[in-house]
């Protein structure tokens, strides 16, 4: 990462930039993310890595906030949801610069990782980082450890090359993400803020300038309990909601086969919301629902009286959250209108856990363009624009911040949250260099 960037893309690049981008530190960048996949900092158990972090920003001279985040505070807080429950959060902020007349820049990103799961099915235990083949392996590596590295390089080689921005460049650690983005909507309420964001998420360093939505949900349906060797005397909660998850999965078809109106594209009824941006043409199911959980019933010889089913509901960019309730809500109430039973025993509908709202960037904003225009000088070529289909901190950034933010960053999403997790080593370099030379557009740089 040592060099100036080589043939003609370095000609794009100024004098300034080539000597940050000289000062990039690679190896150390290696160094600091295997350092933090060793953490295992799940849900919930994230101080330790973020004291990692605090103390890795103080070392590398960078001015740091470090604070404990007022859990019972940030729960006043209309936008806060969390499905994991803490103790203790740290938030922490580190940065360069300070205001001379240029704009202010965050780097984000989230320290938080998902269990493991099954270690058997990885290849070397989840929390021991491994390099092998040009990959960095271990949990968190893309989602997104990787990526809040590349930041935190990006933000070290800014200060060890010496160049006055004229903003500030930040990088704030957040924890929580995962769960709802406790650590980010505790940071704009500390008060740190900018004009532009980035959220180094997995990417596959592409820029992404549209976020969707999601909602948990919780579906609870009642049955008649019988004992299993008269079970025509009973009503099975399970077979009830079979018939449920049908409705859901038609539901899910005619959303996703909206036009870029929001007309449904089939023979389905209107479904209200639901819009397709041609930033998620690359999608065949931009508005996903699943259910994740079913639990049901509490002896085996036993026709199961109750069932509760929790999922996910994907929300499209521009459309109303509370719209996209009522057709979730709307599809169980008709589904049960339909069955004899199901009719005098209404299933419920409730709302839980973390909620992330869409969000979108225009993609002539500045920070977009300034993202841009430092891909296409660092790797040649400019980088497609897209929309993802998962819930991120961008939504908290750009609707409740007010913060224009972009996605950019190392690695893959499909490979997240799967054994063999891992991020490519060219990523990260490309993904560091690209964060530098945005900084310096975004920023700008006193001669």
């Amino acid at each position: 990462m040592g060099d100036d960037g080589g043939s003609a893309v370095a000609d794009s690049l100024s004098a300034a930039e080539r000597h940050v981008l000289a000062a990039l530190d690679g190896e150390g960048l290696v160094d600091l993310l295997r350092e933090l996949i060793a953490i295992p900092s799940l849900d919930g158990d994230e101080s330790e890595a973020q004291r990692a972090v605090a103390a890795w920003l103080r070392d590398a001279g960078l001015d740091v906030d470090e604070w404990d985040i007022d859990l019972a505070a940030l729960a006043a807080h209309p936008d806060w949801c969390h499905e994991v429950e803490r103790d203790e959060a740290l938030g922490v902020v580190g940065w360069t610069g300070a205001p001379r007349g240029g704009r202010d820049l965050m780097l984000n990103g989230h320290i938080d990782v998902v269990p493991a799961g099954d270690e058997s099915m990885w290849s070397s235990p989840p929390f021991s980082p491994v390099v092998r083949d040009g990959l960095v392996y271990g949990r968190g590596a893309a989602d997104m450890k990787g990526g809040l590295c590349c930041a935190l390089a990006a933000a070290r080689a800014v200060h060890d090359a010496g160049v006055r921005l004229r903003g500030r460049l930040s990088v704030a650690s957040v924890v929580g993400e995962e769960d709802g983005g406790t650590g980010t909507l505790a940071t704009l309420l500390r008060g740190h803020a900018a004009q532009g964001a980035v959220v180094a998420e997995p990417t596959r360093l592409r820029l992404v300038t549209a976020q969707a939505g999601s909602l948990m949900f919780r579906l609870t349906v009642t049955g008649l309990a019988a004992h299993a060797c008269v079970r025509e005397e009973g009503v099975s909660a399970v077979e009830m909601f079979i018939s449920l998850l049908a409705a859901l999965r038609r539901l899910e078809a005619a959303r996703c086969a909206a036009e870029p109106d929001g007309e449904i594209a089939s023979s389905s009824p209107r479904v209200a919301g639901a819009p397709r941006s041609p930033l998620f043409a690359g999608y065949r199911l931009p508005w996903p629902i699943e259910v994740g959980t079913v639990r049901a019933g509490d002896w085996a010889s036993s026709v199961p009286d109750t069932l509760v089913a929790e999922g996910r509901y994907g929300v499209a960019v521009g459309e109303d959250a509370g719209e996209a309730r009522r057709a979730l809500e709307d599809a169980v109430a008709c589904a049960a209108a339909a069955d004899p039973w199901l009719a005098g025993h209404p299933p419920r509908v409730e709302w839980w856990g973390g909620r992330f709202d869409p969000a979108e960037t225009p993609a002539d904003d500045p920070v977009a363009v300034a993202v841009s225009s430092a891909a296409v000088s660092v790797m040649g070529a400019t980088p497609p624009a897209e929309g993802v289909t998962y819930g991120a901190d961008m939504r908290l950034l750009a609707n409740t911040g007010g913060i224009p933010t972009v996605m950019f960053g190392p690695g893959d999403v499909r490979v997240a949250h799967r054994p063999d997790e891992y991020v490519p080593l060219a990523d990260l370099e490309a993904a560091a260099r690209v964060f530098v030379v945005a900084a310096l557009r975004f920023c700008g740089a006193e001669d």
